[in-house]
């Protein structure tokens, strides 16, 4: 059994309280808004390049720890340590041992992209075993087809993919884009990632779904033209991106771009413009799916 604590912290000392909980023998420390729900609710986005957000003005500090814990004490040693009078308020849960394996399995089902495409993780299975079903479990790598940037990528590959077209996945991460390409008839599927453990994890699930992807990291050199090119990425680096994004299509080929909140799409477009002309495709959940045909 674990005692689960939850405290109140303002932005400025949120993150130091965490670090002191730690310091306090805490097995675990998390962060939350603690205005979620609310309208008070404040999402964020981060990107590469971008300095970090601050945290939220009222966040909730949740700490794990083992149920011999003298608590009492480590919160008063830790609350002091940044600078609070007294412990801020708070609250006791205990956690009972679970099957931690089992139930955080049970949080992903299979995702349907389409009738035709779903994504089954491997303890599952297929709800429609004639369906192309991409295995894919829940890793290290960003990519699991759950969020809505990958459906609208997954979901412009089954309109678009056709038989031994070649296909660039740049970002590839967990290598899902790659992967569905390849079971959706591709010929030559390449993925690309600036992370070698994303690589090394797209290798791994090319060989659970047995296809052939051929993978690298993004400081190799990669000097060929593709039938289609798809990066789900962010909005900066997207636009960092563009003129070798834009290079690595092959004339008359088509870019599909996402990781792009729907109010930065003209960012984006105009960043593309000297190169291809973009337009939005789709847009689900506030992100956009941009697309364009190289002239």
């Amino acid at each position: 059994m674990w005692i689960s604590v939850t405290l109140l912290a303002d932005a400025d000392r949120a993150e130091r309280l965490s670090d002191a909980l730690m310091d306090e023998g805490a097995l675990s420390v998390s962060i939350e808004d603690a205005d979620a729900g609310t309208e008070a609710e404040k999402p964020q986005f981060g990107e590469p390049g971008m300095a970090p957000a601050s945290l939220w003005d009222h966040s909730r500090v949740l700490a794990l720890f083992d149920k011999d814990a003298d608590i009492t004490s480590a919160l008063a040693r830790a609350s002091g340590a940044v600078g609070f009078a007294e412990v801020p308020p708070f609250a006791l849960e205990e956690i009972a041992e679970q099957n931690w394996v089992q139930l955080t399995q049970s949080q992903f089902d299979p995702i349907r992209i389409t009738d035709r495409l779903w994504i089954v993780p491997s303890w599952h299975d297929a709800p429609n075993p004639d369906a192309i079903n991409i295995a894919l479990d829940p890793g290290m790598a960003f990519g699991t087809g759950s969020h809505p940037t990958t459906q609208l990528c997954l979901e412009w590959l089954e309109q678009t993919v056709t038989p031994d077209i070649s296909v660039l996945d740049y970002g590839c991460g967990s290598g899902i884009l790659a992967i569905a390409a390849r079971r959706l008839g591709a010929g030559r599927v390449a993925g690309v990632d600036i992370d070698d453990k994303a690589v090394e994890a797209a290798r791994d699930n090319a060989q659970r779904n047995q296809v052939e992807i051929d993978l690298q990291v993004s400081s190799a050199p990669l000097t060929e033209q593709f039938d289609l090119v798809v990066a789900n990425i962010l909005t900066n680096p997207l636009c960092v991106l563009a003129p070798a994004l834009c290079g690595h299509v092959a004339p008359g080929g088509q870019l599909a771009l996402s990781g792009v909140l729907d109010t930065q799409t003209q960012q984006v477009i105009d960043a593309y413009a000297p190169w291809m002309t973009l337009h939005i495709g789709k847009t689900h959940d506030g992100w956009a799916r941009l697309e364009g045909t190289k002239r």
